[in-house]
């Protein structure tokens, strides 16, 4: 027997000031073809914390749809699809809980979620066998090899495949797929993940990249999102002042309360167990410029008048989703 699908709940975000225009000009000149999507993988790494779960957040420069504060993530390669000894569900199997067509891409999402974390954070989900992961692989001779991928003058396949490791997708837990709203002038199709932190590895910035990365407590982000504290935190430009909502995306909200809710990490990645596909979301735009602050949404002074009628309105399934 079929059982029900579950009623959509709806839940509004708050839109950042960079996506104000974007929003504004597709309101204005009525809805238009959505400019194509560059595909993505993120990584939401864990660890068991004294206050609950704990999770890495880094900081982004400049404009991203990704959010100014993202887990680690971004655009796959195409050498991410390249042969390699591969550990856990087959690209084929990684394919249908992803939801999409062509092993070939589940391979490209899997690889490149690797690659950036151990590029952004020094950790790396590979070894000699279905058991074990490489020890200690943030520093030394390891940071080289990070440059190079970063640089793209190496690729994942490339690196394992010398050391005779294998990539271990078994420790990855997919999370759901994220597409960017329609009317953002940069849109990517993105596969969050989740990972705990495997035993012997810790985490580094990358060298001459990367300005702030902090392992943070989601209780404490979650209760304080309506305040400035995570932006002043991080003490840049982009942030300082901002509220959660302004510095990320409604995927790593989402994520974020789910994590503070979990009492462990190994509730958190339990709970993520998936049965069928990945849940897909595409955010919307709501609400008009006319409006001085978007219904739902908290009035900031100095809020930009252009945008400040506008936010982003996500459809989720009942359950674990819907929780706020």
């Amino acid at each position: 027997m079929r059982r029900p699908e579950r009623a959509l709940v709806s839940r509004l975000f708050e839109l950042p000031e960079d996506q104000h225009a974007a929003a504004r000009s597709w309101w204005v000149h009525g809805e238009r073809r959505p400019r194509a999507a560059r595909r993505a993988s993120s990584v939401a790494v864990v660890r068991d914390g004294l206050n609950g779960v704990e999770t890495l957040l880094r900081y982004r420069p400049g404009l991203t749809p990704l959010g100014s504060v993202a887990f680690p993530g971004g655009s796959l390669d195409a050498a991410d699809e390249d042969d390699c000894p591969w550990f856990g569900p087959t690209p084929a199997q990684w394919s249908r809980l992803l939801r999409v067509d062509d092993h070939r891409v589940a391979r490209r999402h899997l690889a490149g979620a690797i690659r950036e974390l151990f590029e952004e954070t020094g950790i790396l989900l590979a070894g000699p066998d279905a058991h074990a992961v490489v020890a200690n692989p943030g520093g030394g001779e390891w940071m080289q090899s990070r440059v190079a991928l970063d640089r793209q003058e190496l690729s994942l396949p490339d690196l394992v495949n010398r050391r005779g490791f294998g990539l271990r997708t078994d420790l990855l837990r997919a999370v759901g797929r994220w597409h960017s709203p329609y009317f953002s002038h940069r849109r990517f199709d993105t596969q969050y993940f989740a990972v705990a932190v495997p035993h012997g590895q810790d985490t580094s910035l990358m060298e001459g990249k990367g300005v702030w990365s902090a392992w943070v407590p989601a209780r404490w982000v979650v209760a304080g999102r309506a305040s400035t504290v995570l932006g002043d935190a991080i003490g840049q430009e982009e942030t300082v002042g901002r509220t959660l909502g302004r510095l990320t995306v409604p995927a790593v909200e989402l994520l974020l309360e789910r994590m503070a809710e979990a009492g462990s990490t190994v509730e958190f990645l339990m709970d993520l167990t998936i049965r069928g596909g990945v849940p897909e979301f595409t955010p919307e735009l709501h609400g008009s410029p006319e409006e001085s602050v978007a219904p739902g949404m908290p009035e900031v002074p100095g809020e930009d008048a252009d945008g400040g009628g506008f936010s982003l309105s996500v459809d989720l399934p009942g359950g674990r989703w819907a929780r706020a």
